[in-house]
């Protein structure tokens, strides 16, 4: 039984368990809690404090962590973003967190601050539709693999859709039939997003052609809608996992020659800025991109200010 007197560590998979089940939290934001966790554990044992105890926790150690944070390296030798350092703070916080609820004797929660962002830490890296072009022309489209991830990188920008989102999508969800033959010019699937929230996502007629032709080659009865080829006995195994997309989004980026590092979260990005920059009112785009709050979402727009200028010339004159 775990008490004040257990270990913090020894205390980790059982707060991740507590993630799960009383809060509620997908296992995809619990695996999240347990790497970023990671990093603090390999922290206490590099410093011999594997056996510290909650309640031993001071404000001097978080400290001394988010000083560790901030100097981080690496192999390239580029330092940890300032927005990724308070992912940790953030994992190492609901811990705390943990603790209180369960009566654990440990410092509050307020003890960890989280580093402060500039506007340029908020930034976030979008693709313009010329570059977005570009890189759906990168994958050879004659081999089967290449037609798969046209067809992600379709869904992608159709949907906005988080990479966890896109890989546990099933055929099953689609009329198969109608998509193969080139019927199907409408899709909307109910989905489970992040904290468990539901919404609709949206398929263009374009990622419905493109998922079309992808499927027409598949000659498996595997459930999973985009699969790896690599031959396993396991089914579960042909699911395609984030790690493999991620790879390979970035992999085209290079061949196409983009400035910007691209990911499946900046194909998310460039979905909501696109949205923006046609007039698309905020909130909707909330509800596209399945943000519990509209305070996420107005991150994005600063990157509508040039529009905003535009109309703000044209329409105020600012005579009296």
């Amino acid at each position: 039984m775990q008490n004040s007197n257990t270990p913090l560590i020894k205390h980790i998979p059982r707060f991740l368990e507590y993630c799960e089940i009383e809060k509620g939290l997908s296992p995809v934001s619990t695996r999240n809690y347990d790497n970023f966790l990671r990093m603090f554990t390999g922290w206490l044992r590099a410093k011999k404090q594997e056996r510290i105890k909650p309640h031993e926790l001071t404000p001097e150690h978080i400290w001394d962590y988010r000083l560790y944070l901030s100097r981080k390296q690496d192999a390239r030798g580029r330092y940890i973003k300032k927005t990724t350092q308070n992912y940790y703070l953030i994992a190492l916080r609901n811990l705390l967190s943990y603790f209180a609820d369960k009566d654990i004797q440990a410092i509050p929660t307020e003890k960890i601050k989280l580093a402060k962002l500039t506007d340029k830490d908020r930034a976030i890296k979008f693709l313009s539709f010329a570059q977005i072009e570009k890189l759906m022309s990168m994958p050879n489209t004659a081999a089967p693999q290449g037609l798969r991830d046209r067809a992600i990188l379709e869904v992608f920008f159709s949907t906005g859709t988080r990479i966890a989102e896109l890989t546990s999508l099933n055929i099953a969800q689609f009329d198969a039939k109608n998509l193969v033959s080139g019927r199907l010019k409408e899709q909307e699937l109910s989905i489970t997003g992040k904290g468990g929230r539901l919404r609709t996502i949206y398929f263009s007629e374009r990622a419905l052609l493109w998922l079309g032709k992808y499927i027409k080659t598949r000659k498996d009865l595997f459930p999973p809608l985009f699969i790896n080829y690599r031959p396993n006995e396991d089914v579960n195994a042909h699911r395609l996992t984030p790690r493999s997309i991620e790879r390979m989004v970035k992999r085209y980026a290079n061949m196409a020659g983009l400035p910007v590092s691209a990911t499946p979260h900046t194909l998310r990005h460039s979905f909501a800025t696109d949205l923006l920059n046609q007039g698309a009112d905020m909130r909707a785009v909330q509800e596209l991109l399945g943000h519990k709050n509209i305070m996420t979402t107005q991150v994005y727009t600063h990157l509508t200010n040039p529009k905003l200028k535009e109309i703000h010339k044209k329409f105020h004159s600012g005579k009296t």
